[in-house]
C-alpha cells in the first residue's frame, strides 16, 4: 500500500525540471516574438516617415508653384496668409497647403527642411533624422534619390 501512495504522489504534479523546461521554452518564444516585432516596428516607422515626407513635398511643390520660390519654412504651408516670399506681383498664394501642422517624424523629432536644396539640385530637401535622431547619418530618410 505504501508503494502505491508514493507512486501516486510522484505523478500528481510537475517536477521542478518540468516547470523550468516550460519556462525556458516560454522565454525563448517571447524573445523571438519581441525580436520580430522590433523589426516590423522599425520598418513601419521608416515607411511612415517616407509617406509624410512625400506629403510635405507635395505641399511644398504647390506652394513653390504659387510663389515662384520655395517657402522659407514648413510652418508657412499651414498659413492662409502669404509668407514674406509672396510679395512679388506674380505671387498666387492660395494657402494653406496643409490642413494640419507638420507632425513630428515617427521618432518624435521635427522634420528638417532646406528650401535651397543640397542633396537635390532641382527642389527643396525635406528629411527626417531617422531612428538615431542625428543629422547627416546613414539612417536619415529624405526626399533625395537613394545612392
Amino acid at each position: 500500500i505504501r508503494r502505491r501512495n508514493r507512486a501516486r504522489r510522484r505523478t500528481a504534479g510537475f517536477t521542478l525540471m518540468e516547470v523550468l523546461l516550460v519556462l525556458a521554452i516560454l522565454v525563448i518564444l517571447g524573445s523571438l516574438a519581441v525580436t520580430m516585432f522590433t523589426g516590423v516596428q522599425r520598418s513601419a516607422n521608416i515607411k511612415a516617415a517616407q509617406s509624410q515626407i512625400s506629403l510635405i513635398e507635395s505641399a511644398l511643390e504647390q506652394a513653390q508653384f504659387a510663389l515662384g520660390v520655395y517657402p522659407s519654412d514648413l510652418s508657412s504651408l499651414r498659413s492662409s496668409t502669404p509668407p514674406a516670399e509672396a510679395s512679388g506681383a506674380n505671387s498666387q498664394w492660395s494657402g494653406p497647403y496643409l490642413n494640419k501642422d507638420v507632425p513630428p517624424d515617427p521618432w518624435g523629432n521635427p522634420y528638417q527642411y532646406n528650401p535651397n536644396g543640397g542633396r537635390n539640385t532641382d527642389k527643396a530637401d525635406v528629411w527626417s533624422l531617422g531612428p538615431d535622431g542625428q543629422d547627416g547619418t546613414a539612417d536619415d530618410i529624405g526626399n533625395w534619390p537613394v545612392q
